[in-house]
């Protein structure tokens, strides 16, 4: 079992915290100096000497000083300079000691941290200002020689003070530390506290401070080292936003119908779909009112009232309405009343780009490289048709010059090329039909194929499920020879006919025959093959090439490949740092939810709004979970009330005494003496 956190002190009662303090008792020299020197007396003229028998006496005497008589005065005077000296060292009586050579404390900084709180003596404060205080305590009773090393413990692990006795110092690294909004994982502190420990000599031991609500519990399991949890907080209510997704659909365009079938044959409006999931982990009903409001506006969009039971979780749809000039804006969702957590009270999300996918068919032809059965349509007749079959699309036919110079492109756009492949084309996902020889993309097209009869196809890619290529006749394509054998998406006796070319940025596909010159058209497979091409594309389209946003991790943002001179400003505004590769923007951290807004320059110029949330079950039930010790070592739990308090310090009581005692110094030397005040007081 491991050894109590706090035990009572078995060094002396009072210990000085500032022992430089104590030069000030240098100064009684010079006190004891004044009151045995002989004053330097003017002689006078008087009519007789025996009145001043012993003033003569010190004239006459050689020695310099005289003998010390104990005089009120003195000893006031001596006291208060000692009392001050005292003060000046920060006497404190211990009330703990904390046991060990080697400490390491470790802050819990998740979410959950942030709840509101009560201090014992009243006052409205939160967890982590809790966990802050107790960490000072704890290093006010660490004993004499004995180090510590302060970690920060939120989404993966932070050094704030390296093994250091300077108390002042260690406190002063606490001081900023503060609660992020992420999901916390104390495993790699842990780990990295025993790291630091291990090689270290003599008694070594690991204290987390923390709320309890772990949300992975078995992180502090089978530690090598002496660990124990001190929890602060109280077990308290919330209702919080675990779930939040923002599509684009359709809605009638006037008002209820009276039945499904009138419903039908109204005409249908594009309308923003907000699906929220609400959830109580109290053990009371909440009534809530849910929101949805733009970002940085007042006017609401849309709103609900419910009624959530104790552990309910109640699915909430919002929606509204927009204008052209709506779209890729932010949009804020809220609960109210607050409660204890505020930050799970609001989630972000971003208004769709529209509900109808733009689309860029662009054709070669021989100019580009192509072949010449291009030039008399070739595959983009039925690759429009295909596209065109869709009716959330929006079809744009034209010439790869155009799809090159059109500069305000939508940077969503599903791009089609048929008969050339340009190295940097604008837009969103990527379709090449029937290229050029040569590299395509990393994909090497080369020798012409007749005939050739295809074998196989990756079923289990997402472009190609649901689909069967069986009685499929191609009359010629390019082989294919793709960087690597898992890019081959359509395999022939031959070779390969068609690759997967995506990059970091976005998903894109290459067709080595041209779709005219087979029957593949006039199948169902090929109807069906565009139409997973188009929903891949509206994904990505909706929530980024990397999906919605979560905090305390990566956030991969799909920019032009030609982007340049890229920033991330922060949901507090603050510059983040980026790094941009292959079409792709990195920011490595989102420690706080809100809008993260990346712009770049180029070609291309344009900007992008990524809302992030934490959305996390595990942080917003804010009830302590069990600890259950497993392994080589055992966890003691204990909580911030129990602990003594570490120390109480005595330094304005001894400057509030050596005060008094200046004071009452004043009054003697100053005071009316009795027999004078008798003498004046008049007769009666």
């Amino acid at each position: 079992m491991a050894a109590p956190l706090a035990q009572a002190s078995s060094g002396p009662p009072l210990t000085l915290l500032a022992p430089g303090g104590l030069w000030l008792l240098a100064l009684l020299g010079p006190l004891v100096l004044l009151y045995i020197l002989k004053i330097k007396r003017s002689r006078r003229r008087v009519p007789s000497t025996w009145l001043w028998a012993a003033a003569q006496r010190d004239l006459m005497a050689r020695a310099p000083f005289r003998r010390l008589i104990a005089q009120l005065p003195l000893i006031l005077q001596a006291l208060a300079l000692a009392l001050l000296a005292l003060a000046l060292a920060r006497p404190a009586s211990r009330g703990r000691a904390f046991t060990g050579d080697h400490v390491a404390i470790l802050l819990d900084t998740s979410a959950s941290m942030s709840a509101a709180a009560r201090a014992p003596s009243g006052e409205a404060t939160t967890r982590i200002e809790l966990g802050k205080r107790l960490a000072k305590d704890l290093l006010s009773g660490l004993a004499p020689g004995s180090d510590a090393l302060i970690l920060e413990a939120g989404r993966d692990a932070r050094l704030v003070a390296a093994l250091d006795r300077d108390l002042v110092r260690l406190k002063a690294a606490i001081d900023p530390i503060a609660a992020r909004d992420v999901e916390g994982d104390l495993g790699a502190a842990v780990a990295l506290a025993v790291d630091r420990l291990r090689q270290l000599g003599g008694s070594r031991r690991i204290v987390v401070i923390t709320d309890g609500n772990l949300a992975r519990p078995a992180a502090l399991r089978g530690v090598s080292l002496p660990l124990e949890v001190i929890t602060v907080g109280d077990t308290v209510d919330n209702a919080a936003i675990v779930r939040v997704d923002v599509r684009s659909g359709s809605g009638p365009a006037g008002a209820a119908a009276a039945s499904d079938a009138d419903a039908t044959r109204q005409e249908r409006r594009e309308e923003v779909q907000a699906f929220l999931v609400v959830a109580n982990f109290g053990a009371q009903p909440r009534d809530l009112y849910v929101t949805m409001r733009q970002d940085s506006a007042s006017d609401v969009l849309s709103s609900r009232r419910v009624l959530v039971k104790p552990g309910e979780r109640l699915p909430v749809v919002l929606t509204f309405s927009p204008s052209p000039g709506d779209y890729r804006k932010g949009l804020r969702f809220e609960l109210s009343p607050r409660d204890a957590m505020p930050l799970d009270d609001v989630a972000y999300g971003r208004v769709p780009a529209g509900d109808k996918l733009p689309v860029f068919l662009a054709s070669g032809g021989p100019a580009q490289g192509g072949t010449p059965g291009a030039a008399a349509g070739g595959s983009s007749p039925w690759l429009a048709r295909a596209l065109a079959s869709d009716p959330m699309t929006s079809v744009t036919a034209g010439s790869l010059a155009e799809l090159l110079g059109t500069p305000a492109l939508d940077p969503d756009t599903f791009v089609v090329i048929d008969s050339a492949c340009p190295p940097e084309p604008p837009g969103g996902d990527l379709l090449i039909v029937n290229p050029p020889p040569g590299r395509c993309f990393g994909t090497l097209v080369g020798r012409p194929l007749d005939r050739p009869t295809l074998t196989s196809w990756d079923t289990a890619d997402p472009r190609l499920r649901f689909l069967t290529l069986d009685g499929v006749h191609l009359r010629a394509a390019s082989s294919l020879e793709p960087e690597a054998a898992t890019q081959a998406l359509i395999r022939a006796q031959e070779g390969t006919v068609a690759t997967d070319i995506s990059t970091a940025s976005r998903t894109g596909t290459l067709l080595g025959f041209d779709v005219g010159e087979s029957d593949w058209p006039l199948k169902a497979s090929f109807v069906l093959f565009v139409r997973n091409l188009l929903e891949q594309a509206r994904a990505h389209r909706a929530h980024g090439i990397t999906g919605p946003a979560r905090t305390g991790e990566p956030l991969r943002v799909s920019v032009p490949a030609t982007a340049r001179d890229l920033q991330a400003i922060g949901p507090a505004g603050e510059r983040l740092d980026v790094a941009q590769r292959a079409g792709l923007a990195l920011i490595a951290e989102t420690p706080r939810a809100g809008f993260y807004r990346l712009s770049w320059q180029g070609p291309q110029t344009g900007s992008v709004l990524v809302p992030a949330n934490l959305t996390s079950v595990a942080e917003s039930d804010l009830a302590p979970k069990p600890l259950v010790a497993e392994g080589g070592g055992e966890v003691a739990v204990s909580s911030a009330g129990s602990q003594p308090d570490a120390h109480a310090e005595w330094t304005w009581l001894l400057a509030l005494a050596a005060l008094g005692l200046v004071v009452f110094d004043v009054w003697y030397f100053t005071r009316v003496p009795r027999r004078l005040q008798d003498r004046d007081r008049p007769a009666a």
